[in-house]
């Protein structure tokens, strides 16, 4: 049975377990506390040297960690990623999109302010803002003609940005002026054996 390293509040575990959750595939899971360093031990280390979760343990010493490299292992052969080479090209686009335009302005400003640190990093919140915003608006142009992100499915790709986008607010990120997105999170969240973030 597969193993996941992870921590609840993370949006990039929470990838993980609705995937696994959505595909019917039993897992156990190990809640780290990176707040209290539990992933900076040598034991973790030794699995993950980056010191992230999450991780996932395939097999028993087998270790697959960034989140996206593990949605896309454990979405190969199934409709969440398409057999069309153009069409998994593009959600491969999306999961790098999310993870250098995306996750790193709405993921760290979520987290700053959940957990107390906005005041120690209240200008980089403010700088944040702009490249966080222009991240939902490529999101809304895609959405407001599309119901998904890629071939009009839903696949690994909406998965991934779903994730931080469904709680931007959280992130001081605002959505009420993007509809098409408001709508797509109504729709990601109808999928079947959909769990929310705060689902262990």
């Amino acid at each position: 049975m597969y193993r996941l390293y992870d921590f609840l509040p993370s949006g990039n575990g929470y990838k993980v377990r609705l995937l696994l959750t959505q595909l019917g595939i039993p897992f156990d899971r190990i809640e780290l506390d990176i707040l209290k360093g539990e992933t900076r031990t040598p034991e973790f280390l030794a699995k993950n040297p980056n010191g992230r979760i999450p991780i996932l343990e395939i097999e028993p010493g087998v270790f697959l960690s960034e989140s996206n490299a593990i949605l896309l292992y454990l979405s190969e052969g199934t409709p969440y990623l398409p057999e069309d080479r153009w069409q998994r090209a593009k959600v491969i686009e999306w999961l790098f999109f999310e993870q250098y335009s995306h996750e790193p302005y709405i993921a760290t400003s979520r987290f700053w302010l959940t957990h107390g640190m906005a005041e120690r990093h209240r200008d980089a919140l403010e700088q944040k803002q702009p490249p966080g915003y222009a991240a939902l608006g490529i999101m809304e142009q895609r959405l407001a003609n599309h119901p998904f992100l890629v071939g009009d499915r839903y696949t690994i790709a909406d998965i991934a940005l779903f994730a931080y986008t469904h709680v931007a607010e959280e992130g001081n990120f605002e959505l009420n002026e993007f509809p098409a997105i408001r709508a797509w999170i109504e729709r990601v969240q109808s999928q079947p054996n959909h769990i929310p973030i705060t689902q262990p």
